[in-house]
């Protein structure tokens, strides 16, 4: 507590509140990976709220949810995914918004790492961490370092960053008008990414890691929709770009190995797993990769 917390005197001029934080997780029938997500949220520390969007789960979700004093839980139907974010998104009261999937969780104070990122660069709308790659059980599978991604790599080929480790300004959304497209099931966010660097949106990368992506082998990116989606996205791009497709593949893989992405010395990283849903458990890292297995 700060001196002038103590005595109750006013905060200096330029004294800013915290930044708070709103993170929105869309759930349906993933009871057992939410409760790890919730507790991974929960344990960042105050200003943080979680909203949880859950599209009517009859798996057990709906036993404890709506009771969990740490979220603000909302049951109702949605249209899919992408609309169940939006909806958390409309419903959010923080300055920085983030959602994150119920089999991903945040590491220890990537939060408030996060907030102080934001206080110290005012003109960043979105910023980008680096993630973990877990199997169910918490192991390390690999490591993703983020860039901030360019529009026709995005357009054409793949969105480089990860959801879980994406957090973004309130004025993204309310100002700018950025919600995600609630028609599409599996490449919303490689869609909402291409309209942010349409507009010119400020994006920075984190440079440490901040969130862990769990590889439950539920692939929904591999699916025929996602082929689909996919597809059409690539078709919205002009005919240049993707007759260039190929130039703008290795562009993005110089650029990375320019940037040191694929470099990163041992660490260690914290997670809830289902065998220990109450305590974080520790994991070493001491032979880093950035390849998924095969």
């Amino acid at each position: 507590m700060s001196q002038n917390e103590a005595t109750g005197a006013n905060p200096p001029a330029d004294h800013h509140p915290p930044v708070r934080i709103s993170i929105v997780t869309p759930s349906y029938r993933r009871s057992a990976w939410l409760k790890l997500c919730i507790a991974s949220v929960a344990d960042q520390g105050g200003g943080v709220e979680h909203i949880v969007q859950d599209a009517g789960s009859d798996d057990g979700t709906l036993d404890w949810l709506p009771r969990d004093p740490r979220v603000k839980a909302f049951v109702e139907k949605d249209q899919g995914m992408y609309d169940g974010v939006n909806r958390g998104l409309r419903r959010a009261e923080g300055d920085i918004l983030a959602y994150l999937n119920c089999d991903e969780q945040y590491l220890p104070s990537a939060l408030l790492a996060v907030a102080g990122f934001f206080e110290r660069h005012p003109k960043t709308d979105v910023l980008f961490g680096d993630v973990v790659m877990i199997d169910p059980e918490g192991r390390y599978l690999y490591h993703r370092k983020m860039q901030p991604p360019l529009k026709y790599h995005t357009w054409t080929c793949h969105l480089s960053t990860l959801s879980c480790a994406m957090f973004f300004r309130r004025r993204v959304v309310f100002d700018y008008g950025l919600l995600f497209d609630p028609r599409l099931r599996d490449v919303g966010d490689g869609e909402w990414m291409v309209r942010l660097l349409q507009r010119g949106v400020r994006m920075a990368a984190f440079g440490q890691c901040t969130s862990a992506f769990t590889c439950t082998g539920v692939n929904m990116s591999a699916g025929p929709n996602a082929r689909r989606e996919a597809r059409e996205l690539f078709q919205s791009a002009p005919l240049w770009a993707r007759a260039l497709k190929p130039l703008f593949v290795l562009q993005h893989r110089l650029r990375r190995l320019a940037g040191g992405m694929y470099s990163q010395p041992p660490f260690a990283y914290e997670v809830f797993t289902l065998a220990n849903p109450d305590r974080r458990q520790r994991y070493e890292v001491t032979r880093p990769t950035f390849r998924a297995p095969a």
